[in-house]
C-alpha cells in the first residue's frame, strides 16, 4: 500500500508531466497567471485523510462549496485538487496542491485563514456529525527551473 506522501509525489509529478505533454495554455489563462505570480512562489501539497467514503464525500462537497473561496481571500492560489482512482486511498484521501507568495506569507495565509469567521463556520457545521479530516500531511516545494509550472 502507498503512503499519502507517495501518493502525493506521484500525482504530483503525472500533473507536471500532464502539462508538459499538453501544454500550458487554457482556458483559465494559467500560463499567464503563473508567470505573473514570479519565482518566488512556493507550493504546498496537502494530503487529507477521511474516515470513510461518507465522510470523503463532504470533505469535498466544503472544498467545492466553501474552502477554495476562502482560500482565494487569503492569497492562498488554488492549483489543483485531485481524488486517488485506486482503493484504499480512493475511499478516504484528498490531495491538493496550493500556492503562495512565499514560505513566509504561507504562514501568514493560513493563520488569517484560521480565524476567518466564515471558514470558523463551515468547519464546525461540516464537523456536526464527526470530523470529516482525520489526518493532515503538507509538504512545501518550489518548482524546478525546468518545470513547466512556476
Amino acid at each position: 500500500m502507498l503512503k499519502p506522501m507517495k501518493v502525493a509525489a506521484l500525482v504530483g509529478v503525472a500533473f507536471a508531466a500532464g502539462f508538459a505533454v499538453k501544454g500550458l495554455v487554457g482556458p483559465v489563462g494559467l500560463e499567464a497567471r503563473s508567470q505573473a505570480q514570479g519565482a518566488t512562489r512556493v507550493f504546498e501539497i496537502r494530503t487529507y485523510t477521511s474516515p470513510d467514503a461518507e465522510r470523503l464525500k463532504a470533505l469535498h462537497a466544503r472544498f467545492r462549496d466553501h474552502t477554495m473561496r476562502v482560500f482565494a481571500k487569503h492569497g492562498m492560489t488554488s492549483v489543483a485538487y485531485f481524488a486517488p482512482q485506486d482503493a484504499p486511498l480512493s475511499q478516504n484521501t484528498l490531495v491538493y496542491f496550493i500556492s503562495h507568495a512565499s514560505r513566509e506569507q504561507a504562514v501568514k495565509n493560513w493563520a488569517e485563514f484560521r480565524l476567518d469567521p466564515e471558514w470558523v463556520k463551515v468547519a464546525a457545521d461540516s464537523n456536526v456529525n464527526g470530523n470529516i479530516v482525520t489526518k493532515v500531511e503538507s509538504v512545501f516545494a518550489n518548482a524546478t527551473d525546468y518545470s513547466p509550472l512556476k
